[in-house]
């Protein structure tokens, strides 16, 4: 266990930690949450040993083998491949290899005693054995594993770890520090620089995590689905809560209630109580019990309140200009950055008014790329982009709110986006809308949190409010806090929102339809988050791998008799699928069997020309069911296909000899 005792911990005078107190049970699965610079990789890096409370211990159980991501490495520097570095993840292992290399040539020379050899025999075993324990021998392969779920081609494994960005080395890192598999893990930010198909291969590798792990992470999805133990740290002060992060906020929400209550109610009794000393302290009768009432006064113990969580200001988007039902048509898009690879071939794509779409996909796949199409921002190689009426774009790119001028104000920004002829008296009033009144104008962008560097970004697009809203990547440097007001605002936004975000979370409340990269083409899904997790078949698929592998063809290792048992396991499979897929389809079936009965007999109602008939009525029910029956449709066909594309790999399954 991780024993925190009264722990002290400043930088340049300003308090990180005040006498914190609490403890981590072995194999807990911990949380960390608070707002920017709170002290969360404070934390860590006492953990670690990396940095010394000022005042205070930390008790960690000896032996521990502590594995921890950094928020930020430079891995660029080791001239190793990328399986190499990866691999190279318990420092342990080098050394117990080149002790059994020495030992294999001191017996190949056979210049030894047999005493010597005996001692050497024996210590030999021992090493193995603690190289097993280690992983030693299975290290490479759970390297390429977990390198393959983390989105790196196997034709990445040989190039040099320098070779790759700065996001791409993080992903190798995160690689490196999961398959070292230590008794301590601690995760900073293992989801930055993750899409979002690798950040739910994390979430399963870290479900079948069985040491004690500590995580700190804006990601509410992880958060939800890892941690049964949450830990505030705000404003120096650190409280434990015994729950994931919704249970947290129901506990915290529940506890400032109640604390808000008795401090009302404690108020209302101190007030009462020095009313009463004051009126009868001179009186000599009453003598005994204004002592009693000045000593209750005395004891009564102060409550306070849990400090808000530091984040402030709200973000309200304006309503969107009226516009035509199709918002924008892509017809066999092409687009190459070469003229030659094509990110994007064949795309047909319809927005419709009111949609919320989200791209989703692995890093490379296009997903920036079909966001900058959208936006008008790329020329197209081949094929015809039609905006519909009255549209007015409005584009935040993912690198924004990065390069924001350090020297200019908010109020600088905004007036620069004006549109001509507008007038600069407007710029306060729309600065005031997102935030910046008065003072808060003039702060200059060097200054600003991620939350307000949001916000003016926003305040910038919306000098001419659009009515298709188009962002990249938006809640990047947002704390939890802000994405949450960020992630309310797109809710209330009455216009068209596309987006590419790795928060799996922010998608899953925002998005009402997804949009799948399967590089070059697309598929869209009519339904949210849910729905395409549900309907789409990735890497991890139920037919696939097993949790946390990514799908391999290992037929050739297998017996005849294990690829028999391997092929029922993945009929099994497929087969509870399709029985899925079939009910589906035969319930859409039903509804639109009864929907088309209704049809028919209010047609009939109409052709009968009836005095008694209520033809508008019967005219508002008709284009309803006609609705209806369209949308049910467009679900059928879908549902059918699903189901004969399981049926194809079933048969593919039977053939497979």
């Amino acid at each position: 266990m991780i024993d925190f005792n009264t722990v002290n911990k400043s930088f340049g005078g300003q308090d990180i930690l005040k006498n914190v107190s609490f403890r981590i049970n072995t194999n807990e699965r911990v949380g960390l949450v608070g707002p920017n610079g709170a002290g969360k990789s404070t934390i860590f890096g006492i953990i670690s040993g990396a940095m010394l409370p000022d005042k205070g211990d930390i008790s960690i159980p000896g032996g521990m083998r502590i594995g921890y991501l950094h928020q930020h490495i430079d891995a660029g520097k080791s001239g190793k491949e990328l399986l190499q570095f990866t691999a190279d993840a318990i420092p342990e292992l080098s050394n117990i290899s080149q002790q059994l290399q020495e030992i294999e040539h001191e017996l190949s020379e056979g210049a030894v005693d047999s005493a010597r050899q005996t001692k050497l025999l024996d210590r030999q075993g021992r090493l193995q054995s603690e190289f097993e324990h280690l992983g030693g021998y299975r290290i490479r392969s759970d390297a390429a594993t977990a390198l393959s779920g983390l989105g790196f081609h196997v034709d990445d494994f040989t190039r040099p770890i320098s070779s790759f960005s700065g996001g791409w080395q993080m992903r190798a890192a995160l690689a490196r520090t999961l398959i070292a598999n230590p008794d301590i893990l601690l995760l900073d930010e293992p989801s930055n620089y993750l899409d979002i198909p690798a950040i739910e291969w994390l979430d399963r590798f870290l479900r079948a995590f069985r040491g004690t792990l500590m995580l700190i992470s804006h990601d509410r999805y992880l958060l939800n689905t890892l941690v049964g133990i949450t830990i505030e740290i705000n404003n120096g002060i650190v409280t434990r809560y015994s729950g994931n992060y919704d249970y947290y906020l129901r506990e915290r929400d529940n506890r400032f209630k109640t604390l808000y209550a008795a401090q009302g109610n404690q108020q209302k009794r101190r007030d009462q109580l020095e009313r009463s000393i004051a009126r009868f302290r001179s009186k000599s009768t009453k003598a005994s019990q204004v002592q009693s009432w000045i000593k209750e006064l005395d004891k009564m113990p102060i409550i306070d309140l849990p400090e808000k969580l530091n984040y402030s200001g709200s973000l309200r988007l304006p309503p969107p200009p009226k516009c035509g039902n199709e918002i924008i048509r892509l017809e066999q898009i092409k687009f190459a950055y070469d003229e030659q690879n094509f990110i994007l071939d064949g795309i047909d794509l319809e927005v419709q008014r009111g949609d919320k779409i989200a791209i989703v996909g692995y890093n490379g796949t296009g997903k920036t790329t079909l966001l900058k199409v959208i936006a008008e921002q790329l020329k197209l190689n081949t094929g015809k982009r039609v905006l519909g009426h009255n549209v007015v774009l409005g584009y935040q790119a993912q690198e924004f709110a990065d390069i924001l001028p350090d020297g200019q104000s908010a109020f600088d920004v905004v007036r620069a986006a004006l549109p001509a002829g507008a007038s600069i008296n407007s710029v306060q009033s729309i600065l005031g809308g997102f935030g910046f009144s008065g003072d808060d104008a003039d702060k200059t962008c060097k200054v600003l949190s991620g939350g307000e560097k949001i916000r003016l970004c926003f305040a910038r697009i919306f000098v001419n409010p659009p009515n298709l809203l188009i962002l990249d990547e938006p809640t990047t440097h947002l704390d939890i806090a802000a994405r949450e007001g960020l992630q309310k605002a797109l809710n209330d936004y009455q216009g068209t929102l596309c987006l590419v975000s790795h928060d799996i979370e922010f998608v899953r409340q925002v998005a009402t339809s997804i949009i799948a990269m399967e590089s070059p083409g697309i598929k869209k899904y009519f339904g949210n988050y849910e729905y395409y997790r549900e309907k789409s078949r990735n890497a991890y698929g139920e037919a696939g791998a097993e949790l946390g592998e990514p799908v391999t063809d290992e037929s050739n290792n297998l017996s005849s008799k294990e690829r028999r048992q391997e092929r029922a396991r993945r009929r099994s499979l497929l087969q509870k699928e399709k029985r899925k897929a079939d009910q589906l389809v035969a319930k859409l079936e039903n509804e639109l069997e009864t929907l088309e009965a209704e049809n028919s007999t209010l047609l009939e109602q109409l052709s009968a020309n009836k005095p008694e008939t209520d033809f508008a009525k019967v005219t508002r029910q008709l284009a309803d069911i006609q609705k209806s029956i369209t949308d049910i449709t467009d679900r059928w066909e879908e549902a059918a296909e699903i189901a004969e594309e399981l049926a194809e790999q079933n048969r593919a399954i039977h053939n497979d000899g």
